[in-house]
């Protein structure tokens, strides 16, 4: 799966503009939505924020993948914002984040959803490669950075 494919170069935020949980999920979801990429905001950020209950998904080392799968996007859309400032988040290992990946995808769409997760996380283990995301200073910084990491 290659990430690029999924995510459009205006769906990437740097810096965001919130510092808590909730309002920076629902600033990515937002965004998701002035693209015309959702045909229910309000059922995006619904579906996003239940997974979120039931268990965080800040997974550890400054990343947080939110997610969820709702019937108001018609395939699997992403969006990615960096923090300057570490958001709070109940990560697994207690530390705040400053990359936020956001996935939604259809309700029964189980298999490219699962993909991007995995190759989201595979990306993050590239120290080198986190760490110039975290230092990105625009959107198209990001999305370069991941497509020449695609690339390889």
């Amino acid at each position: 799966m290659i990430l690029t494919q999924i995510l459009q170069p205006n769906c990437v935020k740097v810096p965001v503009e919130s510092d808590e949980k909730e309002a920076v999920i629902t600033e990515l979801v937002d965004m998701l939505d002035a693209q015309g990429l959702l045909s229910d905001r309000d059922a995006v950020l619904d579906a996003v924020l239940t997974r979120e209950r039931v268990q965080s998904t800040g997974i550890g080392a400054g990343i947080a993948i939110p997610h969820g799968k709702c019937d108001a996007v018609k395939e699997l859309v992403m969006a990615i914002g960096i923090a300057y400032e570490p958001i709070e988040f109940q990560s697994i290992d207690g530390k705040p984040v400053t990359i936020l990946i956001l996935l939604v995808s259809p309700s029964k769409q189980t298999g490219p959803h699962i993909q991007a997760l995995a190759r989201i996380s595979r990306l993050m283990l590239n120290e080198e490669f986190k760490s110039s995301l975290e230092s990105s200073r625009t959107a198209d910084d990001v999305y370069k950075l991941l497509n020449e990491q695609e690339v390889q």
